[in-house]
């Protein structure tokens, strides 16, 4: 008779799975081993989810960085390069929506104040790529440095919508807020 066929299970009793029984797996070895195989799982998992990013998001998620370097560094020119000439937005600053000749003034407003960006987080929440356009999605954890030392922490929500300018990105939409405190 075929291996296993017409053999009855009793409860309780070692699985016949054709190792001698000093050599079949306990049940800590078990446990380990499927533990082992659930975490190659979620890890092959989200890989896909960092790998649907298009070439355009991850060149928009550098541009990105370069944006909050430019603010670290105080490099204006730089940074009104990554604007479009017809660029609306309404940052978190603002009572109202400004244009592309005020991108500047929240920048100006915090160094009027003595205040520099120090260093910065930026956590990206999502962003998607449709023909020439691509949002992003994020959260900024920056600490701006005031003369005297004192360190603020800061943490806002942003958006901004990127449009493909010949070879380059720019920016030609976008909206910030500052993030909530937790429990309010």
């Amino acid at each position: 008779m075929g291996r296993g066929f017409g053999r009855k299970q009793v409860p309780g009793a070692p699985v016949d799975n054709g190792l001698p029984l000093n050599l079949q797996p306990t049940k800590a070895v078990l446990v380990r081993f499927s533990q082992k195989i659930g975490m190659m799982a979620l890890v092959f998992c989200a890989i896909p989810g960092f790998a649907q990013n298009s070439l355009d998001e991850r060149v928009v998620w550098k541009m990105e960085h370069s944006y909050w370097e430019d603010v670290k560094v105080l490099d204006l020119a730089g940074y009104r390069a990554l604007w479009h000439e017809n660029f609306v937005g309404w940052p978190g600053v603002s009572s109202a929506p400004v244009r592309k000749d005020h991108i500047t003034d929240w920048l100006s407003a915090y160094t009027a104040k003595g205040l520099r960006l120090q260093s910065y987080v930026l956590k990206p929440a999502d962003s998607q790529a449709t023909g020439d356009v691509v949002v992003t999605h994020y959260w900024l954890s920056a600490d701006w440095v005031g003369k005297d030392g004192h360190t603020t922490a800061q943490t806002t929500r942003i958006t901004h919508t990127w449009i493909r300018a010949g070879h380059t990105w720019q920016i030609i939409g976008g909206m910030s807020s500052p993030e909530p405190e937790a429990g309010k």
